[in-house]
């Protein structure tokens, strides 16, 4: 076997010199580097095999990091890391301590921005060529979003902007009829009249008679895109007259897996001197059968066999979180006709999936648009129904906005189920559910649950459903405890705690799943004659003061959570001491100010000293016990 293309090159400007077959044989070898790497570490596999032939065209054009190549997401750009220095370290993908699955800044120069929510690429670019303008520079922006991304309410607002400030920059849409779940939309459905209108196949093939005779198509691009109304693309592709209207010239739908082509055409889209959309049809998962047959399995998997695709990961012995909630909200909805289910495009990762099946005329899925859940969950509610949004915690922080003044200031029945709260490992920090408690918590009217374990989830979703006004509920992700659903749930009463084990020393005040933790804290804590009484708080909001008052009677009250200590439910306790005029010793152990970094789970509580031991190490040195080990 010769040697491979890739392992020759160091950086994008070793792209230069080769021809398209080469880039070809490239491309098919960042390919078998992309799945041998995520078979061992998982990731986003289907969406950055659709995208090699974007970024390998895109660099070998480029002159990075002069010129700047943005990902909204970023998920897809694991050929931009291999081809930017990262191909030695690309094996440590996504692990602790090794190179994360998004574009990072403080990884490389090469990654603009920290990419890891969507629809925001379009806005930064804007600002990147709108710099550069005024430096009088002549770097080149260019930017790939996806076509579920430019869906989002901020890609619109940067669309319009885009249009009216005319500077030069070229936005790649990655369209791939697909972002986690299948996307919905007009937006989509406009797309797809681009892709499978009459006339694509003769505007095509006019396209490419224009390149053969011509060379490149610069000329010809600024003759079709100065003026929308007499744009020749008007009478070819009447539907891509969305994107002109607004002042952006926009391609045909083209091969994403042409290299050639894409070459061509984004050559010339380059020396125009206004905005430029490239509308680029591509497969997700291509080159790897298992993918492309299962494109939203493989948006982002764990560890799995190369051969078949099947998953390295036994299967889980009890219900995920995720899981639990899903059967609780079914139920639900069998009791109450006016329970109604909204995603964001996440209909399998936020549990919804059987409830759309059992009840399609009560599920809603918005796309990529989280404040626009948000309020629609509000209407729904105005009309009397009782709209349940599930969302990971880290996309949530997208509709603040909503969540106030629609939702929580006229006391709306909305209640919002946050999955993924607290650290949810490989994906890193723009994934980390920290913020929810802190932010939640502060807002007017609203009540918070953290449940410790699937009984206590189902329990604190009929308690919102049966209490009216605004709930959020948070839950990690991951195995719950394994234990029953109840059939019959009780309504908990506001503000109340369950306390697991007595204790007379210590107090351990545990949010949500951290109960577990703090059970096996009072068990190392026995070992060295320290009596530990455990409190599952359940309530971040409002708060159990008896069981507060209770705790501070103990040599030491010590809160236990999963979110960031500044503002969280760790202070929540110490306000209630302040306003009772109580002074006990505190430890208040969560999150700390700091972004946290990708990996295992239990690695990262490790590294924060949020495991039992690390727990109980802090616990025994607040007591004085210096030498806990």
């Amino acid at each position: 076997m010769g040697a491979r293309l890739l392992d020759s090159i160091s950086g994008p400007q070793d792209l230069k010199g080769l021809s398209v077959r080469q880039l070809q044989d490239l491309s098919q070898e960042i390919r078998e580097e992309i799945l041998a790497t995520t078979s061992v570490t998982g990731g986003h596999v289907a969406s950055s095999l659709g995208a090699v032939e974007i970024i390998v065209a895109a660099h070998s054009l480029l002159d990075c990091p002069k010129d700047k190549l943005l990902f909204d997401v970023g998920h897809q750009a694991y050929a931009h890391k291999l081809l930017t220095g990262r191909r030695d370290q690309f094996s440590t993908l996504r692990t602790y301590g090794g190179i994360s699955g998004f574009p990072k800044p403080s990884e490389s120069p090469y990654d603009v921005h920290p990419s890891g929510h969507a629809s925001d690429s379009l806005s930064v670019a804007l600002g990147l060529a709108k710099s550069r303008d005024l430096r009088g520079e002549t770097s080149k922006i260019v930017t790939v979003i996806g076509d579920a991304s430019i869906s989002g309410g901020m890609a619109f607002e940067a669309l319009n902007h885009i249009g009216q400030a005319q500077c030069p920059m070229v936005v790649i849409l990655n369209d791939n009829e697909m972002s986690i779940s299948r996307n919905v939309g007009g937006l989509m459905r406009h797309l797809g009249m681009m892709r499978t209108t009459n006339h694509y196949r003769e505007a095509r093939d006019g396209l490419q008679d224009a390149m053969e005779s011509a060379g490149r198509i610069g000329r010809g691009l600024v003759s079709w895109g100065r003026s929308a109304k007499d744009s020749m693309k008007q009478f070819l592709i009447p539907h891509s007259m969305i994107f002109e209207q607004l002042g952006i010239v926009c391609t045909t739908p083209l091969d994403g897996h042409d290299l050639g082509l894409l070459r061509e055409v984004m050559a010339a889209c380059l020396e125009m001197n206004g905005p430029v959309l490239m509308h680029v049809v591509t497969k997700k998962g291509v080159g790897y059968p298992p993918a492309m047959a299962n494109p939203e399995r493989f948006h982002g998997v764990g560890p799995y066999d190369l051969k078949t695709g099947a998953s390295n990961k036994p299967a889980p012995a009890a219900l995920t979180f995720t899981d639990a909630f899903g059967k609780a909200l079914c139920a639900e909805a069998r009791r109450d006709a006016r329970v109604v289910a909204i995603t964001a495009a996440m209909k399998g990762g936020t549990g919804l999936s059987d409830f759309s099946r059992e009840f399609p005329k009560r599920f809603v899925d918005v796309g990529i648009a989280e404040g626009h859940a948000v309020g629609l969950a509000s209407g729904l509610a105005t009309g009397g129904d009782k709209p349940v949004v599930a969302v990971y915690s880290t996309f949530l922080q997208r509709a603040f906005d909503q969540i106030v003044i629609n939702c929580a200031l006229p006391k709306l029945d909305v209640v919002f189920c946050i999955d993924r709260a607290g650290l949810v490992g490989d994906d890193g920090p723009t994934h980390h559910g920290m913020l929810d408690m802190a932010y939640m918590r502060m807002i007017p009217n609203m009540r918070v649950l953290a449940p410790s374990n699937e009984v206590e989830l189902a329990l604190a979703l009929h308690t919102a459903l049966s209490l009216g006004g605004p709930f959020a509920i948070r839950y990690p992700r991951g195995e719950a405890s394994g234990w029953e659903l109840p059939e019959y749930p009780e309504v908990l009463q506001p503000g109340c705690a369950n306390v697991l084990r007595e204790g007379e020393d210590v107090a351990l005040l545990a949010f949500g799943h951290f109960a577990k933790n703090a059970l096996e804290v009072a068990d190392i804590l026995a070992g060295f004659g320290v009596s530990a009484r455990v409190i599952d708080m359940r309530w971040v909001k409002p708060l159990d003061m008896q069981a507060i008052a209770q705790a501070a009677e103990t040599k030491l009250v010590v809160t236990v959570e999963d979110g960031v200590v500044a503002g969280g439910a760790g202070s929540g306790v110490l306000e209630a001491l302040n306003e009772m005029g109580l002074r006990p010793e505190t430890l208040v152990l969560g999150i700390p100010d700091t972004f946290v970094p990708q990996g295992k789970i239990s690695q990262l509580h490790h590294q924060l000293n949020l495991d039992a031991e690390g727990i109980a190490v802090s616990v025994l040195q607040k007591l004085g016990i210096t030498d806990p080990q």
